[in-house]
């Protein structure tokens, strides 16, 4: 069954179409009207293969608000909606990814239970158009309307475009591993890589510890 879903939202301020597709390419037509913000989707939807579609018309003569917060809204309700029961899903997903200078965080549990932590400070007010303020309302929005438990935070970087691309980029990276079921081959393989991973670990400490100071 076709894991999709479209959301309409209309309001005094945005009037808002939306359509993903979890198990997709990567294609992506965007109409928000805030160029960077296009730029965000697009590498949320490619890395994560998700098809995505977005029209929006808002009231962007007052600022950029009210659009980038209600695509976020539509875009977590697509997604829960896109994910049904949810039965069966590996459910966490994890990131760490690197953009240049910059190195972002991701952390999700899509079990139902919304939560948001954020942690991301920017050198400017705005980038290529877009507040950066409001990438935590986007991101705050996605996540309470999906009913996930999201964890975000840049461990490090300067420059507000890579952090906030990275932002994007590692919360489509782990949303397309906990949206995997369990038994797929795709979440077979995850957990054998993170069970390798965790395994060379221990041996890299262990040589650590037993090395002579």
């Amino acid at each position: 069954m076709a894991r999709t879903a479209t959301v309409t939202r209309n309001t005094r301020e945005t009037q808002i179409t939306l359509t993903l597709a979890l198990d997709g390419t990567g294609k992506t037509d965007l109409h928000t009207g805030i160029g960077f913000f296009d730029h965000m989707l697009d590498g949320f939807a490619r890395h994560g293969l998700f098809d995505l579609s977005v029209t929006c018309h808002g009231d962007l003569d007052v600022d950029c608000h009210h659009t980038i917060e209600d695509i976020g809204i539509a875009l977590g309700t697509a997604l829960k909606e896109a994910l049904g029961d949810k039965a069966g899903l590996v459910r966490y997903g994890s990131c760490m990814l690197p953009m240049d200078e910059t190195l972002a965080l991701c952390a999700v549990d899509l079990g139902g239970r919304p939560y948001f932590v954020y942690d991301a400070a920017f050198a400017g007010q705005s980038c290529g158009g877009m507040d950066t303020q409001m990438a935590r309302e986007f991101f705050y929005a996605v996540s309470y309307s999906a009913m996930m438990n999201l964890h975000l935070k840049v461990l490090y970087g300067e420059n507000d475009h890579h952090k906030l691309v990275a932002l994007s980029i590692c919360l489509s990276f782990t949303a397309s591993c906990s949206l995997f079921r369990s038994n797929s081959p795709c979440s077979i393989a995850i957990k054998v890589v993170s069970q390798v991973s965790q395994l060379a670990f221990a041996c890299c400490e262990t040589c650590f510890r037993s090395t002579p100071k």
